[in-house]
């Protein structure tokens, strides 16, 4: 059964790429006492080893990002509003009138936009740019702001969860997901010998992984993620990129990589034998950590197995409770077979 107490814990902390410590944090206090060694290196990525029954005959990186997507305050206006730019890709539709969080105090503020009975023409219905918004938290000045936030301080969506029988919902779902799911891997016992990596700075260019495949030098690497679902109405079958519901997302090609076809292929022989959903991934689009790690050294054979998720980056974001389960259960799966040797040689 899928831990979804751990993925609450882990979706209500705020981390957004380059501050990531809160999250580490109860990354390394879930682990702790499981993993035989637990490395931070420069950047903050979490570099884990776990022993199992058999050493391994391949050696196997799965990987997580720890960062969610968010904002940055960039300058504070004489009437004390606060200016921001983005941290990822946030579609802007997301943001008008979002309550959020800034900096280590946790100010709360509401994002604006000019009123609508002084817009005209075409400002009425165009998505207001970045330089068109501000945070207000209610500060009279620029020297009263000044008092609670600073520029730099990261800005987050205020943290939310909740669950039925079918979906959770919440922010940073994309990539808490993955994380919970290697954290649970790791308190268990495991076949094979395995490295597992929690990310930094996913969201901005994939940065941590890059260094932390380096590191770790592997020869198959893992990418456990959420992609992007478009299961909603006025979107075609054909452009719907993946379904909730329909299982486990495998990804044969994005903007950033080219996966492993015999990795592929694997996955949706295991989803069989496993009694599992699995579907493609029907659009070549987006990317992620596999773009840095598959390039890294003399390079690594890369599967991305992704959970659906609508409204990627945006404060709501809704997955599926079975596919949660389907994605953990093919990751366990998978990751023993290439641990254990069945793609050395083969075809």
């Amino acid at each position: 059964m899928f831990d979804y107490a751990l993925l609450k814990k882990l979706c209500l902390c705020s981390g957004i790429s380059g501050d990531e410590g809160k999250v580490r944090d109860v990354i390394l206090g879930e682990i702790k006492g499981f993993a035989d060694e637990i490395k931070i290196d420069n950047l903050g990525n979490i570099l884990v080893k776990k022993k199992g029954k058999k050493p391994s005959a391949a050696r196997l990186m799965l990987s997580a990002h720890m960062d969610e997507v968010g904002l940055m305050i960039t300058e504070i206006t004489g009437e004390g509003f606060l200016k921001f730019d983005e941290v990822g890709g946030i579609d802007r539709r997301v943001l008008l009138g979002e309550h959020v969080l800034i900096g280590k105090n946790r100010i709360n503020g509401i994002i604006g936009i000019k009123p609508i009975h002084l817009t005209k023409g075409d400002e009425k219905s165009s998505v207001p740019s970045y330089s068109e918004m501000y945070i207000d938290i209610g500060a009279e000045s620029r020297e009263q702001a000044l008092e609670y936030v600073c520029p730099g301080d990261s800005v987050c969506f205020v943290p939310n969860f909740s669950e039925n029988g079918f979906t959770i919902t919440s922010k940073a779902i994309d990539d808490r997901f993955g994380c919970c799911v290697l954290i649970e891997m790791i308190k268990s016992e495991l076949e094979y010998d395995m490295d597992f990596v929690f990310a930094v700075q996913e969201e901005v260019g994939l940065r941590g992984a890059k260094v932390a495949a380096y590191t770790v030098d592997p020869e198959f690497a893992l990418v456990v993620e959420t992609t992007t679902a478009a299961d909603i109405p006025e979107i075609g079958s054909a452009k719907q990129v993946c379904r909730l519901g329909d299982g486990a997302v495998i990804s044969f090609m994005d903007r950033r990589t080219i996966y492993d076809k015999e990795m592929v292929d694997l996955s949706f022989e295991a989803a069989k034998l496993c009694g599992t959903k699995a579907q493609y991934k029907r659009a070549v689009a987006g990317g992620n950590d596999s773009g840095a790690i598959q390039q890294s050294r003399g390079g690594v054979r890369t599967l991305a197995i992704s959970l659906a998720c609508r409204y990627l980056h945006s404060p709501s974001c809704v997955a599926d409770k079975n596919d949660c389960e389907s994605v953990m259960e093919l990751v366990k799966y998978v990751s023993a077979q290439i641990a254990g040797g069945n793609l050395i040689n083969r075809g």
